[in-house]
């Protein structure tokens, strides 16, 4: 059975008590200021998000008061703020280019001052580097946060070169070793394997992860994107916190299986591109032109073929939107947190505005009416396109071999 201190968004409240107002008619350029070699601070995040203007709208909604996060909400047994960030993109070499190392490091700190407590890497990002930006942001508050990483490849720990899947014992034991001094830290309080190894039992998976609980350098663990008979097979020899897949308006797969499974078993979920990888913001459609190496160029339902079937979903976020005096993004995590108590987003970001717009959206609220409405509305559109490229989609529900 899941535990939970926090009333999910199933119940409406106006405005909200902190007032993050965001004026789904007022558009303005919140993610070009964001996008400045301005650093970002806590002190000049108000100045950034408050009023800024010049420069045309991009499909994201104004900015116009910084907001501190106070929800909290419970993976397990582990409390973790209601919306995490998500550290992927800032290394700069997945969704394209990032201001500086510096403004990472500084986005993070303001995340933890606006109430922020939940913060996800892993090794494969970057590959390493994500875990070191992590480590230094956030060595000055360490007691004070929750930092999930993952381990499941055969990383180089001097280049960064990545190999295949590798989950075997001893290569778990280095790359938790490895996460610790990158990370600043003793240890890990949200260990995930990144994706199950085909070769591996995932008892000896399991076995490993409680041997590092022993010795105190993981707290918690957890599995992303595994098959169902493998969360079974590894909640049977030592406790999952959470399950992380990705989720959202966009992809809803979890809905069918996963999620029934986790309440069942009392698991956590914490959705991996709860924004649809940037696409029910609205700020993605069927002219946009993605940098060179940007992992969302290949993804499928990106497509010029489908992207203009998807635009449906856009639609329907935007006019939600309009109706809750909020923005595309807001509506879509809103969404996410109605679903579940212990139901938990981290959307990546490198822009300061973004991060600020995400936490603010638990400020949306629905009525019991609005939910089923929205509900019934999401359930309708269907998304055409593949979430993900061919062989990385094969990485994912795999059931671990037998032991």
């Amino acid at each position: 059975m899941h535990e939970q201190d926090s009333t999910p968004n199933g119940t409406s409240t106006g405005r909200g008590r902190r007032g993050f107002l965001m004026g789904a008619t007022g558009l303005a350029a919140a993610s070009v200021v964001a996008a400045s070699a301005t650093a970002l601070t806590p002190a000049n995040a108000a100045q950034i998000t408050s009023g800024s203007t010049g420069g045309p709208a991009r499909g994201r909604n104004q900015v116009t008061a910084a907001v501190t996060q106070t929800g909290r909400r419970k993976l397990g047994s582990l409390k973790v703020s209601s919306i995490g960030l998500g550290c992927q993109t800032m290394p700069g070499n997945l969704y394209g280019p990032v201001t500086s190392r510096k403004d990472m490091v500084a986005l993070i700190r303001t995340a933890v001052d606006q109430g922020v407590t939940f913060f996800d890497t892993a090794e494969a990002y970057g590959p390493l580097e994500s875990e070191r930006i992590v480590g230094d942001a956030l060595r000055p508050v360490r007691d004070d946060v929750v930092i999930a990483t993952k381990f499941g490849w055969d990383i180089d720990p001097d280049t960064g070169a990545r190999g295949p899947l590798n989950s075997r014992p001893e290569h778990i034991r280095r790359a938790v070793d490895g996460m610790l001094k990158r990370l600043r830290t003793d240890h890990i309080d949200l260990l995930y394997q990144h994706r199950v190894d085909p070769n591996v039992p995932i008892e000896d998976v399991a076995d490993t992860v409680k041997d590092l609980m022993a010795q105190g350098k993981v707290l918690h663990w957890g599995l992303s994107e595994p098959g169902l008979q493998t969360i079974r097979r590894a909640h049977a020899v030592q406790p999952l916190t959470a399950i992380q897949n990705e989720y959202s308006t966009v992809w809803r797969g979890p809905e069918e299986q996963v999620l029934p499974l986790c309440e069942e078993l009392g698991i956590g979920f914490v959705c991996w591109a709860p924004l649809g990888m940037g696409f029910a913001t609205g700020a993605i459609n069927p002219y946009t032109r993605f940098a060179q190496g940007d992992f969302r160029a290949a993804v499928p339902r990106n497509s010029p073929d489908n992207m203009p079937a998807n635009m449906a979903l856009v639609q329907l976020l935007q006019d939600w939107a309009v109706r809750k005096g909020a923005t595309p993004g807001q509506i879509d995590l809103a969404w996410l947190l109605a679903q579940k108590p212990w139901i938990v987003p981290i959307p990546s970001t490198s822009r300061l505005s973004h991060l600020l717009e995400n936490i603010g959206a638990e400020e949306v609220r629905f009525t019991r009416d609005e939910l089923e409405e929205l509900n019934a509305d999401v359930a309708r559109i269907t998304i055409s396109g593949a979430r993900l490229m061919p062989p990385v989609l094969a990485q994912t529900g795999v059931e671990a071999p037998p032991r």
